[in-house]
């Protein structure tokens, strides 16, 4: 398979991480969260760094990141 999502994390801006992820640190990593990086990305011509369709699949059946997060 792909990358795990912590090998594809460890490739991204970490300031700009931090700014997605702030105040939710100790949650899950939501798909949104990752969507916001994906488009942060490709507006910095750096579609290369986003995952793969497979990969962000496989990341959320495998339970490394929530689609969505229950109350």
């Amino acid at each position: 398979m792909g990358r795990s999502y912590d090998e594809w994390l460890k490739t991204q801006d970490q300031a700009l991480v931090a700014k997605v992820r702030k105040d939710d640190e100790a949650n899950k990593p939501l798909l949104n969260q990752i969507n916001w990086i994906w488009v942060v990305n490709l507006m910095n011509k750096k579609p290369e760094l986003n995952p793969t369709s497979a990969e962000l699949l496989d990341w959320v059946t495998s339970g490394q990141i929530d689609a969505m997060r229950k109350k």
